[in-house]
């Protein structure tokens, strides 16, 4: 998993720059592998330089040279699948302190296997039910802080979602039919719903706590959520270890790691389909072997010196400003300073948005960790860089074309002036989302004062308010709410043609689709034919 807050992971390929790369790597699909630096080139996808940080959708982190002499090795012989894990988890119970240690697909794979564990055990005939739990334990506490997108980890067993939203729920939400807790680690899980309040109350109904903890570092002897009482805390491989981008550490109590084991691959449970393989495994244990042995303060050090790096030359164009941000001493998830750089988009003659588009779409390659300023709107800009996972041949490469686009910024035009309006929206509409595959019906009510636009949007599950404009006849408009732990958004786009609309939806993560709609006959308003 990658960064649990303060950035929407997958918002990083917007619609014009991920359709062109569709179409490029479609072209060159032909095209045969070539190995060495340009083996991705060789298949029509261009790298990346990573100046945003742990993010699964550019790939997380880079392995250390460890990991990858590790996995390459471990590729050259045959083991016993059960016995591997078995010495492994001996092994990373004496690095780390805890009780045990098991290697899973990723820390959502961790997460599920746990899940299977906690309503399964080592019953083989319970297991083949899942995801049935007819008979068998069927409820997951989560405190309504820890709802997050992945805990869809913990629903695809079928469990039911049972939200702590109170302390004096503590007595009283626990019953026969509690698998387990799922705690997010994070703001929240040191107050009075944190891991120490719940686990003390899950420990007298025998109930197991599992703390996902993805993109922390690994603290040891004690591990902090241990040792605050959760079963098992579980990491991300492939982030601040430096591990298997498709591995995760799963740290805890011996009884329901072996069982977590046992519902996953190679076994033919629930969890047969999240397979790990000796490599990750063997990986993962280098990687956490080498935590203990790497000098993460030099690592801090030479963060901070790239981003001065980058920082000297950015101020050397005027108008641009610059500083550096560190998180706090009891952050663990994503623990990385950050440059952020500032200028007056009017002056410059671009803005933090457009800039971060332009460093996704040419080359160099570059992702920043975000990039702010409207045109037309509030042009006060800024970009921010993360150096958690840049090389040190990145460096340069980012100081330099952060100058020479803010120094010679090619010409952006303003978008158009909004008009007025020249057709009426207000009323009840049916719409149609066309995917790529399958079609879905939605319904929109609007409110229209002028050429604002307000209303609410009913989906096929759920609902969340709208809100947009009404420029001529084209429309824009945007919704957002939460199914379990995700919140979906859209922003429609479309062009009204009396009752009707057609046009564009952005999923954000989802990507594109069409969408059309008709208004409700028996409505009437400006705009509509006779």
């Amino acid at each position: 998993m990658l960064w649990k807050s303060g950035f929407n992971r997958r918002d990083l390929f917007r619609r014009g720059s991920l359709m062109a790369l569709a179409g490029s790597v479609r072209r060159l699909a032909a095209a045969p592998l070539e190995f060495g630096a340009n083996m991705y080139r060789s298949i029509g996808v261009r790298p990346v330089i990573n100046a945003r940080g742990t993010f699964t959708i550019i790939t997380g982190s880079q392995t250390l040279p460890e990991v990858k002499k590790a996995m390459d090795e471990a590729s050259r012989n045959y083991v016993q699948m059960d016995e591997l894990m078995k010495g492994v988890g001996q092994r990373l119970a004496e690095i780390t302190g805890a009780e045990w240690g098991i290697v899973s697909a990723g820390c959502c794979a961790g997460v599920t296997n746990c899940t299977a564990a906690a309503i399964a055990g080592f019953n083989p005939e319970r297991m083949q039910k899942l995801p049935d739990l007819a008979g068998l334990k069927d409820e997951v506490v989560i405190p309504s802080y820890s709802r997050n997108v992945y805990d869809h980890a913990v629903r695809m067993l079928g469990v039911k979602i049972v939200e702590l939203k109170d302390p004096l729920e503590l007595a009283t939400i626990f019953s026969e039919r509690t698998a387990m807790v799922y705690i997010l680690a994070g703001p929240g899980d040191e107050g009075p719903l944190g891991t120490k309040a719940i686990a003390d109350f899950a420990r007298k109904h025998n109930v197991p706590v599992v703390v996902d903890a993805a993109a922390e570092i690994l603290t040891l002897k004690p591990n902090v959520h241990l040792e605050r009482g959760a079963s098992v805390v579980v990491y991300s491989g492939g982030k601040c270890i430096r591990g298997p981008q498709a591995a995760g550490l799963l740290l805890g109590e011996k009884a329901l790691l072996e069982a977590a084991w046992a519902n996953s691959a190679p076994h033919h449970a629930f969890g047969r389909s999240l397979k790990v393989g000796k490599e990750e495994i063997m990986g993962m244990l280098a990687a956490v072997e080498m935590w203990v042995k790497r000098d993460h303060e030099a690592e801090w050090k030479q963060w901070i010196a790239w981003l001065d790096q980058i920082a000297a030359n950015v101020k050397k164009v005027d108008g641009v400003t610059s500083s550096i941000s560190e998180p706090p001493k009891n952050q663990l998830s994503n623990r990385t300073p950050q440059l952020n750089i500032k200028w007056d988009g009017a002056k410059i003659g671009i803005t933090g948005a457009e800039v971060h588009k332009l460093f996704t779409d040419t080359e160099p390659r570059i992702i920043l960790a975000s990039g702010n300023g409207t045109r037309l709107g509030n042009m006060a800009s800024s970009v921010s860089v993360v150096p958690y996972m840049m090389t040190p041949g990145d460096v340069k490469v980012v100081a330099d074309r952060l100058y020479s686009v803010l120094t010679r910024p090619p010409k952006f035009e303003n978008p158009p002036e909004p008009v007025a309006p020249s057709v009426t929206v207000a009323g009840q509409w049916t719409a149609r989302l066309e995917y790529g595959r399958g079609s879905a019906i939605h319904n929109l009510m609007f409110e229209q004062s002028a050429e604002k636009l307000t209303g609410t949007h009913h989906a096929e599950f759920d609902q969340g308010d709208l809100s947009g404009t009404v420029s001529g006849n084209i429309v824009k408009f945007q919704s957002r709410y939460r199914i379990q732990g995700q919140g979906l958004s859209y922003a429609f786009t479309g062009t009204v043609d009396g009752d009707k609309i057609a046009g564009v939806v952005n999923m954000g993560e989802y990507g594109d689709t069409t969408w059309t709609a008709e208004r409700h006959k028996y409505q009437t308003g400006r705009g509509r034919r006779g």
